[in-house]
């Protein structure tokens, strides 16, 4: 399998990768092994999943080579500056077990962000090689800007991303600054795979509709996805979307589907439109 990759300000992301929430324990860490052993080489996880542990068990028990995995964990919304930011980084990277993450991210932004003291101390460690590549997730638009504009060298922002949600704006500022964006829930959480229209396109192309959904990120340029998947079944279905290739007429049918619908929007999510 020939798994293509974003470069990004310095790191090469393979564009799919192993949504990890919100598995734990045993099934997180057979979950983990189970898709490296059918060529994953993304992991993404967060603090805040509490499964950093079994991430980094599956990983270690793949005995593949570490700089073979591209491995991303995110800091929570409540580590509001740098100092609490690397508290909580040594923790995750002691439960990951491992020397260095490939991507590290601010899970959420909180009014009690101090943005540029909290990049700061992202940047400090990446100087220390403990990092790769540093980031973001779930910034709307001016303040992903704003993030950019502090001048540390961003690599992604992680955001819900899928055939049913417009993220045309943040995509603008990812592209000029050489970022990558990695949708999560590219699925929608399963909530637009009955949709006639993807069944149709998914049927001339002897496909998934859970392909299909996959197979429209893969044709947005500069975009990673990690879809959640327990079951080595499962996996394998997503990982069939690399083979799946759009032409103009499906793309065109799939963009007219409406574009407003989100899953994940928690009691302290920013203002996306605004913020």
């Amino acid at each position: 399998m020939d798994m293509p990759v974003i470069e990004a300000n310095g790191v090469r992301i393979p564009r799919i990768g192993l949504g990890t929430w919100p598995m734990k324990g045993a099934e997180c860490q057979a979950a983990v092994e189970s898709a490296l052993s059918l060529g994953y080489r993304h992991l993404d996880t967060a603090e805040m999943y509490g499964n950093e542990d079994a991430v980094g068990a599956g990983l270690a028990a793949s005995g593949l080579p570490r700089g073979d995995v591209f491995l991303t964990t995110k800091i929570w919304y409540d580590k509001p500056n740098g100092a609490a930011i690397r508290r909580a980084f040594d923790a995750s990277l002691k439960r990951l077990a491992t020397p260095h993450v490939d991507l590290l991210l601010i899970h959420w932004p909180s009014p009690e962000l101090d943005l540029p003291d909290a990049l700061k101390g992202l940047a400090a460690i990446r100087a220390e090689g403990k990092a790769k590549a540093i980031g973001v997730s779930n910034f709307p638009p001016k303040l992903l800007q704003r993030a950019v504009d502090q001048g540390v060298g961003l690599a992604c922002l992680q955001v819900e991303f899928h055939l049913q949600l417009d993220q045309s704006r943040l995509l603008e500022i990812t592209r000029a600054n050489g970022m990558a964006l990695t949708a999560y829930s590219p699925l929608g959480k399963g909530g637009g795979l009955d949709l006639p229209v993807l069944k149709q396109v998914a049927a001339k192309h002897g496909a998934t509709p859970a392909q299909v959904a996959l197979a429209w990120l893969l044709a947005q340029p500069g975009v990673a996805m990690v879809p959640k998947a327990a079951s080595a079944a499962r996996q394998k279905e997503n990982l069939g979307a690399l083979s799946v290739k759009l032409d103009a007429e499906d793309m065109a049918t799939l963009a007219a589907l409406p574009k407003d619908r989100r899953f994940v929007s928690p009691s302290f999510a920013p203002d996306w439109a605004n913020g």
